[in-house]
């Protein structure tokens, strides 16, 4: 179970690190053979690169969660 929670985390990972190589690619002018035209390949590699972001912060917090470890809520394990 651990190794298919670790693939899951890895391939968002992957994503967002190859949308950040496409928005840098597309600011330096670097077309990729895929993309017709330079801004359609920046908001691919934005898109990428916040859906791989949003996917692993949305992940932390289901964990923590889970074992309470944020603060707030109505099991708020920090009181003030």
């Amino acid at each position: 179970m651990r190794i298919i929670a670790l693939f899951l985390l890895v391939l968002p990972a992957v994503l967002a690190t190859y949308g950040i190589k496409l928005m840098r690619d597309a600011f330096f002018g670097e077309l990729t053979d895929i993309f017709m035209h330079i801004y359609i390949q920046f908001i691919v590699g934005l898109g990428l690169f916040v859906g791989g972001l949003y996917f692993i912060g949305g992940f932390i917090l289901h964990r923590d969660r889970k074992r309470h470890l944020i603060k707030g809520g109505k099991n708020n394990r920090y009181p003030q």
